[in-house]
């Protein structure tokens, strides 16, 4: 056999490899992209990103017996002007930069990615912790627990941990942990490898979760959380208690909010968070509907009113427009 012909063979041969393989592996590209006009609480009128904007990169390949490769590169942006955000204090791959492995076992990650509570906390808040309008939990939770106090060149990352590995269970019972932390020191005071865990219940119409997070530099942040749908009507109750090292500082957050479905489009929105921030109470009230376009698409109105111990009340309100990809 001439090497033309081995050549040919082995072409044929690869050809329904090649097509296996490539069954059994894929690529997504999937995004959120936010953009409204609104008042801020220091009465500065903006157009901007009110929730959060991000294009993610994911995949996943099949290694045989049930075992996956996994990878996500998510980059966060400012749609009004299509910096990164942060202005550059953020690395360019804000949102995740991952690689890991999953079976039946769970799901194994190594890179940057949210810490196991601030991963699944969102689920408890009518705004999913994430609208600079009205959500209560942007400006409330884990007020003294950034996951990293300088990691963004020097500021601190709210939520991502660094040098990390994750890990998330499989649903047994209807419960699902999940695990993260850092072999790596975190640079600055304190000095310390982050660590945090998470329990979550999901089931039927009850739905809770049970979290701890302790950054590298000591603070630490006890999360309690409770859900329950009842019909086209969701309550969500939530306790918060975060702890600055060297008792520098105490946060305590308890926060009820709801949603409704009035159809198949319109959801209102309702939520109160109140704060006792060391010797202060801070309230926050909060309004919002949404109608959706599509399933992809979808208009929105927020309201938000803060209530300070110490301060004048302040308020900020804002319209806007999402797109899910």
């Amino acid at each position: 056999m001439n090497t033309s012909t081995c050549l040919a063979v082995l072409c044929l041969l690869a050809a329904p490899l090649g097509s296996a393989l490539a069954q059994d592996s894929k690529v997504q590209i999937s995004g959120f992209l936010d953009l409204g006009m609104y008042r801020d609480f220091s009465g500065t009128a903006q157009l901007g990103t009110i929730q959060r904007s991000h294009v993610t990169f994911s995949g996943e390949e099949g290694l045989g017996g049930g075992l996956k490769t996994t990878f996500r590169l998510s980059h966060r942006l400012e749609l009004d002007s299509g910096q990164s955000e942060g202005s550059g204090q953020k690395p360019f791959w804000h949102g995740e930069s991952t690689v890991g492995l999953k079976g039946g076992w769970g799901h194994v990650r190594m890179g940057r990615a949210l810490s196991a509570l601030w991963a699944h906390d969102w689920k408890f808040d009518p705004w999913g912790h994430m609208n600079r309008v009205a959500s209560s939990a942007w400006y409330q939770w884990f007020y003294y627990v950034p996951t990293d106090r300088v990691s963004n060149n020097g500021a601190p990352e709210f939520g991502r941990t660094s040098n990390g590995i994750f890990y998330d269970s499989p649903t047994l019972g209807g419960f699902t942990l999940h695990l993260s932390g850092s072999p790596e020191r975190t640079q600055g005071p304190g000095g310390g490898k982050p660590y945090a865990a998470s329990l979550e219940y999901a089931q039927g119409p009850l739905a809770g979760m049970l979290a701890f997070d302790r950054n590298g530099s000591g603070d630490r942040a006890s999360f309690v959380a409770a859900k329950y749908r009842w019909g086209d009507t969701t309550l969500m109750t939530s306790y918060d208690d975060s702890r600055r090292a060297q008792n520098q500082g105490r946060s305590r957050v308890m926060s009820v909010g709801a949603t409704h479905k009035l159809d198949a489009q319109t959801t209102l929105k309702t939520g109160v968070g109140r704060q006792k921030l060391n010797d202060d109470t801070n309230l926050f009230y909060s309004l919002g509907a949404d109608y959706a376009l599509s399933k992809r698409t979808i208009l929105y109105a927020n309201l938000g009113h803060q209530r300070p111990e110490q301060k004048g009340s302040k308020t900020s309100f804002g319209v806007g427009m999402s797109h899910a990809f």
